[in-house]
């Protein structure tokens, strides 16, 4: 992959990477706090039966679990960018 073609690659990659990270962080999260609290369903902000140590602890949990997902998803469209651009070079160098 030539590094102009990587450029316009990057950001649709990182995007579909994204979304995908996004999915699978929203289905940690839920699985998560399914086994921390044994409930269905995240405390909701508007939701007044809920006490603020419920409510900021899984807020805490689920902003942990999007950073992780969102570096994740980072990371590998870095390395994989840079490893498709790096395979060109080399291939490109045993011509």
């Amino acid at each position: 992959m030539t590094p102009l073609t990587a450029k316009i690659l990057y950001k649709p990659v990182g995007l579909g990477l994204s979304l995908a990270a996004g999915a699978l962080a929203s289905l940690a999260t839920r699985r998560l706090w399914l086994w921390i609290s044994d409930e269905d369903e995240m405390p909701d902000a508007d939701d007044t039966d809920k006490g603020w140590l419920e409510l900021l602890a899984g807020a805490g949990l689920e902003a942990a679990v999007f950073a992780v997902a969102k570096a994740s998803a980072t990371r590998l469209q870095a390395e994989g960018i840079r490893h498709a651009v790096e395979a060109d070079k080399n291939r490109r160098n045993e011509i």
